[in-house]
């Protein structure tokens, strides 16, 4: 039998039809084809796929060798692409902690290791070792590790009132709340505004308050972007009040993603859980009434109201567990 390993007749006559068809293709943009008008027809007429032969055609208008008209090898360089077992045992490690794809892709990242996965191929890790979903059990170990003690973590938002919270009043009124991200203790207080000098003194009261009360010293605060929390450049956090107030009481500011309010979403589900028990469908008769009833649900839900989040401890119970921890 004849050996054809090294026959370039199909090599060679596979380069003459590129050739051919580079010649036509470019009579065609030209204008001076004599039977093609579109390159469409052109296509039609040699029953070639336009993105296949574009993708040879630039190859090879960059480059004007006549290999690059050649096909390549398929298929993904399996041996080269696939991660050691060394980085897919550092993917490992971060999901027993309870990391999603997009928190194990950030971290491996900030550690400024060579192996820098993407976020789809850290699932591919996981997928490959039945590890992409997370198991209830992953969860506790990552918010037992995050979450190890009270004031590590605050959160603090605003919220608009309805300006029939108030009846016969059509008026403009907020709250701000300060909640611990560990035991869930949160307190709120009403606003006729939002400046940043009265955002900054509310939360300096509310933060007193959980002080005062629970022990709390925050490490922490995490809000979001608005202007009440931080002015619209970093030149200026000298000046602006509430970042001023944490830079003063040694507390470190964090700042939330754009456009991902999960972020703060304990305090998020803190307004929802307000709303549905004090806020929906009622009306105050005045400014006092409103606030004399919020600390009646403050005292309500840090001292009586189970919690889901914290596996339907009261936030309350969670100061002791924090104490016998210390202890």
């Amino acid at each position: 039998m004849r050996n054809i390993n090294n026959d370039l007749t199909l090599k060679r006559n596979y380069l003459n039809k590129y050739c051919f068809l580079i010649n036509e293709y470019e009579q065609v943009k030209r204008g001076e084809h004599a039977i093609f008008r579109f390159a469409k027809d052109f296509y039609l007429a040699h029953d070639t796929d336009p993105r296949s032969f574009l993708k040879y055609y630039n190859l090879y208008k960059q480059s004007g060798n006549e290999l690059d008209l050649l096909p390549g090898k398929r298929g993904p360089k399996y041996g080269s692409r696939r991660p050691s077992p060394e980085d897919e045992q550092q993917v490992l490690q971060l999901r027993d902690r309870g990391c999603n794809k997009f928190e194990i892709a950030n971290q491996l990242k900030q550690k400024a290791n060579t192996f820098t996965p993407s976020p789809s191929g850290v699932y591919n890790i996981l997928k490959r070792h039945s590890r992409n979903l997370l198991k209830q059990a992953d969860r506790e170990v990552k918010r037992k590790i995050i979450k190890e003690r009270m004031g590590q973590l605050g959160h603090i938002d605003c919220h608009h009132l309805s300006k029939s919270v108030i009846r016969g009043q059509n008026r403009k009124l907020y709250l701000l709340c300060v909640l611990d991200d560990y035991s869930r203790l949160a307190w709120a207080q009403v606003m006729e505004d939002i400046t940043a000098l009265g955002t900054m003194f509310t939360a300096m009261h509310c933060m007193q308050a959980l002080k005062r009360e629970f022990g709390i010293q925050f490490e922490e605060i995490i809000a979001d972007n608005g202007p009440e929390f931080g002015p619209s450049t970093s030149l200026n956090k000298r000046n602006h009040p509430f970042e001023r107030m944490l830079m003063e009481t040694g507390i470190k500011r964090r700042y939330m993603k754009p456009y991902r309010p999960q972020t703060n979403g304990k305090v998020e589900r803190f307004w929802r859980t307000l709303k549905e028990d004090l806020i929906e469908d009622t009306d105050f008769d005045s400014r006092e009434e409103l606030e004399d009833e919020l600390l009646k649900y403050l005292v309500y839900y840090n001292w009586e109201r189970p919690h889901q989040g914290i596996n339907g401890k009261k936030p309350i119970d969670m100061v002791s567990l924090t104490t016998n921890k210390n202890t």
